[in-house]
């Protein structure tokens, strides 16, 4: 559905462009939107490589032990299915870690290697609770320090990429204890039908 929608996005401006007038101009600015496009994936995979390098080195180190030792009261009482697996709540530290420094691009592996943990303890094909307060948690994130987004402001000219912190903060962790508050209240509506 989505291809559909940017396919015929894409041949409306190409239609109207070449109705107007403009289409040498479409194509410098195609051609310049992707240099533009590579330039800042290079910008940006230098810290994303250091800090997937980083985590790396923590999982190796023991520190997800660690840190699920140190999370233990926060996540038994988020993913209460998970009390005994100290495997799964050292994934699920280490992505939540990656998400609160705000590199998302470092985060995903860990998030999938998460969820592949969860789903290899699950009894179905459904998402069991633990799963679905996951992905609820990776979407509506905690960020302390979002480096994503200071890199991307620092690639673009910025004198202070850091100047978003307090309004990042603020919305970030509203963002986060909305989709929490939520996710536990459908949890319980669900149980209560179900039972």
């Amino acid at each position: 559905m989505l291809d559909t929608l940017w396919l015929g996005m894409l041949l409306a401006g190409i239609l109207c462009a070449c109705c107007t007038g403009r289409l040498g101009e479409v194509s410098l600015a195609v051609l310049d939107g992707a240099q533009s496009g590579v330039e800042l994936s290079f910008a940006l995979l230098g810290g994303m490589c250091a800090w997937t390098g980083f985590l790396k080195i923590a999982e190796a180190a023991g520190i997800t032990r660690w840190m699920a030792k140190a999370l233990a009261p926060v996540m038994v009482r988020l993913f209460p299915e998970y009390r005994e697996e100290p495997e799964v709540q050292g994934k699920i530290c280490l992505n939540l870690a990656a998400n609160i420094l705000g590199i998302g691009n470092a985060a995903t592996p860990l998030g999938l290697a998460a969820m592949q943990e969860m789903k290899a303890r699950a009894s179905g094909d459904l998402p069991t609770p633990g799963m679905i307060l996951f992905v609820v948690l990776n979407t509506a994130s905690l960020q302390i320090l979002p480096m994503n987004m200071a890199s991307l402001r620092a690639a673009a000219g910025s004198a202070e990429p850091f100047a978003i912190l307090p309004q990042v903060w603020v919305t970030s962790a509203g963002a986060l204890l909305v989709a929490v508050a939520a996710c536990k209240l459908l949890e319980r509506r669900a149980l209560s039908w179900r039972g």
